[in-house]
């Protein structure tokens, strides 16, 4: 997995919230009453069955632009990339944030919206990304960040108005109450509850003894001390290097401070895409590459073979 992929991966482990997995075939559809302030939870439903794909009208985000492929469903995001002119556009749409956040500010967003629901814009990478955050009552949001091939500053205007797009076609699916589910087999990753095979004390030594799972908003990503889990949706690639851990084969990469034991699993029926689990360990006071990378795979150990 390329190493920018695995540092955004991770970024999200650090979202505080609840950690559940529910059936998504039984999940409820997000309903609110009448006028009032709508909440994310009554907006998009349960957070681990919610399919962020559905929350985008790719009509109105690509326009008069081409896809190149058909949307990435992620278990907490959606990517869609597409060509407008000699731009590549790529606008991911989730995952949902809570709390304070420095690089937010209010955003004035002309189109409708539910009520009690805003839009907020971020600062960060502010030249080269355009980010949008539709944010709920409850002051939960919903991210949609956009990036082109063409980092120009001058392309900025163009980047913020696919974002304000995609926000309007989000805004719609959450007023028309037709946001969707994920629809995972019975074996998927997505059903797991990924702060459940870290709470073993096998991993006291890894994550430190004294550490708990702290589960993200999404339901598919888990921190406990020094070590993280996160469970996604990823195009197939041709692997790397391969070996042998927790009854799998693994590929074990190395990315800052961190140590990534990555393993995959096929989705029937789709070919080109498959269920990733990550696990990660992250060096502390100067630890050596080969420390780092020890734990991990000391985790994969304990951690893999829980999976379906």
């Amino acid at each position: 997995m390329p190493p920018k992929r695995l540092i955004a991966g991770l970024c999200g482990l650090f979202l505080a919230a609840a950690c559940s997995t529910p059936d998504p075939a039984a999940a409820p559809s997000p309903t609110t009453t009448g006028d009032e302030a709508l909440t994310a939870s009554e907006a998009l439903g349960e957070y681990p069955s919610l399919d962020y794909c559905s929350l985008v009208d790719q009509r109105k985000v690509v326009g008069g632009g081409n896809a190149v492929k058909p949307p990435l469903s992620s278990f907490e995001s959606c990517r869609l990339e597409f060509v407008e002119g000699a731009n590549r556009y790529t606008v991911i749409t989730g995952p949902i944030t809570s709390g304070q956040d420095r690089n937010n500010r209010p955003y004035e967003y002309a189109g409708p919206l539910p009520e009690g629901v805003s839009v907020q814009q971020s600062s960060f990478n502010e030249d080269t990304t355009c980010t949008r955050l539709l944010t709920f009552a409850d002051g939960i949001r919903l991210s949609i960040t956009v990036t082109s091939d063409d980092k120009a500053p001058a392309d900025q205007l163009d980047r913020c108005r696919v974002a304000d797009a995609t926000v309007a076609g989000a805004a719609e699916v959450i007023t028309t109450r037709k946001v969707g589910r994920l629809n995972l087999d019975q074996r998927s990753w997505g059903r797991v509850a990924p702060c459940a095979p870290l709470d073993q004390h096998e991993l006291d030594d890894a994550a430190g003894p004294e550490t708990k799972p702290a589960p993200a908003l999404s339901g598919h990503n888990c921190i406990r001390g020094k070590v993280s889990f996160s469970l996604s949706v990823v195009s197939d690639t041709t692997p790397g290097a391969t070996e042998a851990l927790g009854g799998r084969q693994v590929q074990v990469t190395t990315s800052g401070a961190f140590c990534q034991v990555t393993t995959h699993r096929p989705i029937p029926g789709t070919p080109d895409r498959v269920e990733q689990a990550t696990l990660s360990v992250v060096g502390v006071d100067g630890a050596p590459e080969e420390a780092t990378c020890a734990a991990a795979r000391e985790v994969a150990v304990a951690v893999f073979p829980k999976l379906p």
